[in-house]
């Protein structure tokens, strides 16, 4: 038999893994997006073009990340339906 104080202190343990999908639904599009995040700011500012292209290039970046997720999402999405 499973007494109250189990009870509670599963739903307290359960918090902070809310409170983070919450904010990150996907661990692999996070885990990409802070490190293109980091790689663009070693990497940006040692490149020969001009300053102003560092914000474009790092929008870039983040649109291609994007589209990689959103077409493997809907790869399973389809997979799921078959």
């Amino acid at each position: 038999m499973v007494g109250r104080g189990q009870v509670v202190m599963k739903d307290l343990l359960a918090i902070p893994r809310d409170l983070v999908g919450l904010f990150v639904d996907d661990g692999s599009l996070a885990a990409v997006l802070v490190l293109w995040s980091a790689l663009a700011w070693y990497a940006l500012p040692g490149l020969p073009a001009n300053a102003g292209w560092d914000g474009p290039i790092l929008f870039l970046g983040y649109l291609m990340i994007l589209a990689e997720n959103l077409r493997r999402a809907a790869l399973r999405h389809i997979q799921g339906k078959r």
